[in-house]
């Protein structure tokens, strides 16, 4: 049996192989090139992109050969398995964009190095763009039953359900991915395609169409879709969805995702997204078990996935602004760190003027709902600015006083913070 498969199998990373012996006996008797796909829907990827590419690091540590896929061609089109409705088409130039920036995302999980097996982006825009329509019916539609497509699933579900259905546009879209995979096939010797399980149809379709043009012997792996416990979607907060991107979703607000996992969910996840062995993650589940306070596995997952996403700086200055909002000493905080607060860590407010009063700061945001309950919180010792707590109901808080001449973070009571920002 080959390791890594059981490895995968052990942490629940495996939806479907196909023909799983011989993908075993392929694996194990020789390095091998293996693609995901990665559409550019926005210009960063969400850490729902993260159990694929942390699956391509795997088979790279493996010996294999990752590819990248970015589908610069299919981005145009958009895919539509269990879709709700039919994608907004985007432009050329937007698309073209978002590419550039998933190239530098993906780059960062793989290696690119001299190894014989280093990682290679790719964009599918560079075959497809070389084919014209006639070509394109004739050499590849021309191995597709319509009869067939329409009953997988992904695209089933669109057709059955009412409305608008499904557009010839992303009909084809299963055609193009599967003359993806014939392309690296021939191209690159790829043989091996990864993707969520949602992508089953189109990968089989690429290894159907694979053995008809190329008489070639490939295979196919799904992962899980990722769920939560609680049934709510995975990478998606109150404030929106989770990116890779550090200008998007902060490393800070990162590491807070991460941190609030519910026990439920936190030793499945250390499984999918770290690169603790099985045994290790096992030990840490049976000691949370057994332990008086919080548990641990909250506090690993954290920092293990922002390091592997944000590197070793990106993990400092998360704990760091962690550890100040919990102490309430904030002079150990860059400037930086107060603008990853700024940008999503806390609610945040505008001040115009140069001065304030405590009073007007603490109702102009959702610390005290009136003048009478700020003054009663100041009284009572519940107040804190920038670390120093603050009693005299007429203190005046200035932009001078402001950490960095810009920030000042007041706290009222053990919880409840909002940063004020002066313009």
């Amino acid at each position: 049996m080959n390791a890594l498969i059981e490895d995968l199998k052990a942490r629940g990373l495996i939806a479907q192989t196909t023909a799983d012996e011989e993908l075993h006996e392929h694996l194990s008797s020789g390095s091998r090139t293996l693609y995901c796909g990665f559409d550019p829907t926005a210009d960063s990827l969400h850490i729902g992109s993260l159990v694929p590419l942390l699956i391509l690091k795997r088979f790279q540590e493996a010996g294999h050969k990752p590819l990248a896929l970015v589908g610069g061609a299919t981005g145009l089109i958009g895919d539509p398995s269990f879709k709700a409705a039919e994608r907004k088409l985007n432009s050329d130039d937007i698309v073209a964009n978002w590419v550039d920036s998933i190239k530098k995302q993906v780059s960062a999980f793989i290696e690119f190095n001299d190894q014989e097996n280093a990682a290679e982006v790719v964009n599918n825009l560079d075959w497809i763009s070389k084919m014209d329509s006639i070509s394109f019916l004739r050499d590849v539609g021309k191995h597709f039953s319509v009869n067939a497509m329409i009953q997988k699933e992904s695209v089933k579900q669109r057709i059955d359900r009412e409305g608008a259905g499904i557009s010839f546009t992303e009909f084809s879209y299963m055609l193009l991915q599967s003359y993806d995979f014939a392309a690296l096939n021939k191209e690159k010797n790829c043989t091996l395609q990864i993707g969520g399980s949602d992508q089953w149809g189109n990968i089989t379709g690429g290894i159907d169409l694979t053995r008809r043009m190329n008489q070639e012997k490939v295979f196919g792996l799904t992962m899980p879709l990722v769920t939560k416990a609680d049934g709510t979607k995975f990478g998606k907060t109150e404030s929106g969805t989770i990116w890779l991107d550090p200008a998007k979703t902060s490393p800070y607000a990162f590491f807070q995702f991460w941190i609030t996992t519910l026990d439920a969910d936190v030793y499945k996840f250390l499984r999918y997204f770290t690169f603790l062995t099985v045994e290790e993650i096992a030990e840490i589940e049976e000691t949370d078990k057994n332990i008086k306070g919080r548990p641990q596995g909250q506090g690993i997952l954290a920092r293990e996935v922002t390091r592997l996403v944000h590197g070793e700086e990106g993990l400092a200055s998360a704990e760091r602004i962690t550890e100040a909002l919990f102490s309430g000493n904030l002079s150990n905080l860059s400037e930086s760190d107060l603008a990853q607060l700024a940008q999503d860590g806390l609610p945040a407010t505008d001040v115009d003027n140069d001065s304030a009063s405590i009073v007007e700061l603490l109702t102009s945001c959702e610390l005290a709902a009136s003048n009478k309950m700020a003054r009663e919180f100041v009284n009572n010792g519940a107040v804190m600015v920038n670390g120093e707590k603050i009693t005299d109901t007429e203190a005046t808080i200035t932009k001078a006083d402001a950490l960095f001449s810009r920030y000042t973070l007041i706290k009222r009571g053990k919880r409840l913070f909002n940063l004020f920002i002066w313009k």
